[in-house]
């Protein structure tokens, strides 16, 4: 074992003890939350929502050496990256309606089918099969990062549950997300090393197909307004994004820190690939390993906000955030060190464990139950599409370029924050008003705060979309 693997597993190590500390410091005191009852269905959603959750990271790491070692160059990789991304902006812009009219289970059980045929197209070396999957990838990417969602908050709210207990539900789907990211990170280095770069695919292919079966026949349908038009549910999004301008700076800042995201997604393999060679050794499993550090990261930044929560707003902690993962990126681009690289692109997850904390509650708090899993959707249109502008002038880029524009896209998601914060504000003094009444919120949580220790959702979208 090289000295940089070495390295990678005393991170790992080092990393797995602070999150066990700062959970324990953050869980000290806490009490249980919810009827018996509640917690029989909050256990309903979270095995499915797990299961969906380790299919999607189990191929995260494995992409791009996938595609890779089909002999496929970095320009044919960035395309095929491409295609996924324009499809979950183009899909994305309606498959949220079309949950929110015609039921959110019957899309979800569509999820699991579109992934699953995703999977299956990863055993075969050909480009147009490749691109045909990625297709499937990004719609069944926009499905994951909405319905499974928008069906827990109308279901919670249909039994009559307390919406504030919504905050233990998405406390544990994002700190558990964290878990099974770990677990599927490892799980993935080790199919890898034993059967080779496409076994995570069909591991994936496998689960995915019990999603479906099992969300047929366990979840009960709901819908957001299934008397509406379909082109009303649809306006529905774009006009609670346009009438409340706290909701279009809350989709501003996810677009551009989520794009980043993305960016770096791609980016991470080719780029530590080249500062350190041993990096590319297919029998030390680093890739897996080095997903798996960045998912602990992940839930150590998921907890720090759960403590930094107890003394600043979720506003002030995602503007100083965004304002820190704006300056990792720059650093990034001016580093030639591996092992700096390296623990800036973990300082990067760390924040992006805070950024799924804080966007979670503020979707929560601003964005109408009616037109939820349209308006999640149409958050990520911008996102994929700035994706996509990048990754088709990718050759043209150098890697340090790259990473100079995502600084500026966070710079800019920190300008966005500032004037959230300022909106907020004036709402609140608004509502304290006599003559004046209360800032609108989402009917789902007036008063939800969901991930007190929690994960990333996320992530999203995911390499594997």
């Amino acid at each position: 074992m090289g000295a940089f693997a070495s390295f990678s597993w005393i991170f790992f190590g080092v990393a797995v003890c602070v999150t066990a500390c700062l959970q324990f410091v953050v869980r000290k005191g806490e009490v249980n939350t919810g009827s018996a009852d509640f917690k029989k269905f909050q256990w309903l959603w979270l095995t499915v929502y797990y299961t969906a959750m380790f299919c999607d990271w189990l191929q995260g790491p494995n992409v791009y050496v996938l595609y890779e070692s089909y002999g496929l160059a970095k320009d044919d990789i960035a395309v095929l990256f491409v295609a996924g991304f324009a499809s979950s902006a183009v899909f994305g812009t309606f498959v949220g309606s079309i949950a929110d009219k015609y039921g959110r289970k019957k899309m979800s059980v569509a999820f699991g089918v579109f992934y699953a045929l995703a999977c299956l197209t990863k055993l075969v070396n050909n480009f147009q099969i490749l691109l045909l999957g990625r297709v499937l990838s990004g719609i069944a990417t926009s499905l994951l990062f909405s319905v499974f969602e928008a069906w827990m908050v109308a279901e919670h709210l249909a039994r009559g549950f307390n919406p504030d207990w919504l905050g233990s539900t998405f406390s544990k789907a994002i700190f558990g997300n964290g878990i099974v990211a770990v677990v599927a990170g490892v799980f993935a280095s080790f199919l890898t090393i034993n059967f080779g770069y496409v076994s995570p695919f069909l591991v994936s292919f496998a689960c995915l197909v019990l999603i479906s079966l099992w969300v047929s026949r366990s979840w009960g349908e709901n819908f957001g307004d299934e008397t509406m038009e379909l082109s009303s549910v649809f306006s529905g999004g774009f006009d609670a994004i346009t009438s409340d301008q706290r909701v279009l700076f809350l989709g501003l800042i996810q677009s551009l820190f989520e794009a980043s995201m993305y960016v770096f997604v791609f980016m991470w393999t080719p780029v530590l690939g080249a500062r350190v060679p041993e990096f590319k050794d297919q029998s030390l499993g680093l890739f897996g390993l080095t997903f798996a550090s960045f998912m602990v990261c992940v839930m150590i930044g998921s907890s720090l906000f759960s403590l930094l929560q107890r003394r600043y707003s979720t506003e002030s902690i995602y503007c100083a955030l965004l304002g820190l993962s704006a300056a990792v990126f720059f650093f990034i681009s001016i580093s030639t060190d591996g092992y700096t690289t390296f623990l800036l692109f973990m300082l990067f997850e760390m924040a992006c464990g805070v950024h799924f904390t804080c966007n979670g509650m503020l979707r929560g708090k601003y964005i109408p139950e009616e037109s939820r899993s349209a308006v999640m959707n149409l958050f990520r249109i911008p996102l994929n599409v700035l994706v996509v502008l990048v990754l088709l002038w990718i050759k043209n880029f150098a890697d340090n370029t790259v990473y100079q524009i995502c600084s500026a896209w966070l710079a800019i998601s920190c300008f966005c924050c500032y004037r959230l914060i300022a909106l907020s504000t004036s709402s609140t003094v608004s509502s304290h008003s006599p003559t004046s009444s209360p800032a609108p919120l989402s009917k789902a949580s007036p008063s939800l705060q969901p991930p007190r220790d929690h994960h990333g959702v996320s992530i999203d979208g995911q390499a594997s979309e």
